[in-house]
């Protein structure tokens, strides 16, 4: 064994920085997992009560607390795939546009504008959707029921105000938005640029070249900003409290006055006149928002590793 080659094994002293900031950096990133740790811990425990609770227990309930929470689970879901459903398209066709299509100054501009749209308030969401959304779009449900009523979705009895899950909808497509059109632009922008050329070399255009070459390369990556959307519409609160007149039902239609409401609404709404058992199923409510919400997490970033490999998304 060469002197060179023993002094290779012996390990290197760190500097005190070093080992400060590699201290640091994993006492930051093990306080992520305490701190949902502790969250899960303490919403199952403050959720047990209310699992077995009747309505002799808790006035909320009527019957029992699994009949209580499924049209609050069904309304968070639907609004959210709603707003996803109309969110999704526009957000990519602003991302492609912001990334291909528009000279780089006015690529810019509409870049940051998207980036501020994040930042506003839930609340001034939710005061736009009531004074500005809701008397717009009434005629046209109004019109949609009286020419396509007999389509299950669109029938029933119309809103006079417009608050309606679907009025919601929108509101919630319009707050995630920026963050699908962010992270989607962000992954068009880092497809390599040989498979455009060469895709354009082979007589493609520019259409064909998104289709054939920066849609596969980022089609992880939309699932995952799609995902985290969705993750944003089913925990908004205020912005649905204010827009939605909610009843508490199962119903698919979409223009009715008669709505059901969600989870973190019906919390946001409910929870300051709450007392004793009642304050439990509110927040066992909380932790089915918590499951469903971490299952959606779960599956983007299992979707992700996936295709981690082919695609920019990693």
């Amino acid at each position: 064994m060469t002197a060179a080659t023993a002094e290779a094994k012996i390990p290197a002293k760190q500097r005190p920085g070093d080992l400060w900031f590699s201290g640091t950096a994993l006492a930051a990133g093990s306080m992520i997992l305490v701190t949902l740790a502790a969250v899960a811990i303490f919403l199952i425990i403050q959720s047990i009560p209310a699992v077995g609770a009747s309505s002799a227990d808790a006035s909320l309930l009527t019957t029992n607390f699994w009949d209580y929470v499924w049209p609050l689970l069904f309304g968070t879901i639907w609004a959210a795939l709603l707003a996803l459903l109309m969110a999704v398209p526009l957000s990519l066709g602003v991302a492609l546009f912001i990334s291909h299509y528009a000279p780089r100054r006015l690529a810019q501009t509409l870049g940051y504008i998207v980036d501020l749209l994040a930042a506003v308030p839930s609340v001034v969401f939710g005061l736009w959707g009531i004074l500005v959304l809701a008397p717009a779009v009434q005629p046209v449900y109004a019109w949609l029921n009286a020419n396509f009523g007999w389509f299950p979705l669109f029938g029933g009895e119309v809103s006079a105000t417009g608050r309606t899950i679907f009025t919601a909808a929108m509101v919630l497509a319009v707050m995630v938005v920026p963050i699908i059109t962010a992270i989607s632009r962000e992954i068009f922008l880092q497809t390599p640029t040989l498979h455009e050329e060469a895709a354009l070399a082979l007589g493609a255009t520019r259409w064909e070249m998104i289709r054939m070459a920066v849609l596969p390369f980022g089609r992880s990556g939309i699932v995952s900003a799609s995902m985290l959307g969705l993750g944003r519409a089913l925990g908004e609160t205020m912005a649905v409290a204010m827009v939605l007149s909610a009843t508490g039902t199962v119903t698919f239609q979409l223009f009715t006055s008669t709505n059901p409401s969600t989870i973190a609404a019906n919390i946001a709404l409910t929870f300051p006149e709450a007392f004793g058992t009642n304050i439990n199923v509110l927040i066992a409510t909380g932790l089915i928002l918590f499951i469903v919400t971490f299952g959606v997490n779960f599956l983007a970033r299992w979707i992700v590793n996936r295709r981690k490999e082919f695609s920019g998304a990693n």
